[in-house]
């Protein structure tokens, strides 16, 4: 029961991060376009940002799979794949510091990669 409830909790937070990250877009977009970025920079800014958000909602929907029917995860694979929003949430600290969405992604990242510990074990 508690792999099933870790995964489920890391799998809502990325959703509400990715559904957030891609609301947020527009501004993102806005920014891109006053700035004085090469045309590559801005255009890559712009993917990067959906592809963050994409990537997000995409990982919460495998662990909320998982956590429906963890028979269709081992172990390794859920902990593997609790090192994107691990990574993810590494590089933010590095990059911006202290931030909120970082937090949050940290925390998922720990549940999901307890989860997998814990997962088959029950």
């Amino acid at each position: 029961m508690m792999p099933r409830l870790l995964l489920t909790f890391s799998s809502v937070i990325l959703t509400a991060g990715g559904v957030m990250h891609a609301m947020a877009f527009n501004r993102t977009a806005s920014a891109v376009a006053a700035s004085n970025l090469p045309t590559f920079f801005a255009n890559s800014l712009r993917a990067l940002w959906l592809i963050d958000s994409a990537t997000l909602i995409t990982l919460a929907v495998v662990f909320g799979s998982i956590a429906a029917r963890p028979s269709r995860a081992t172990r390794g694979v859920v902990m593997l794949l609790a090192i994107i929003p691990g990574a993810t949430a590494f590089f933010l600290y590095v990059f911006i510091g202290n931030f909120i969405p970082a937090h949050m992604l940290l925390a998922a990242a720990v549940a999901a990669f307890v989860g997998g510990l814990r997962l088959h074990g029950d």
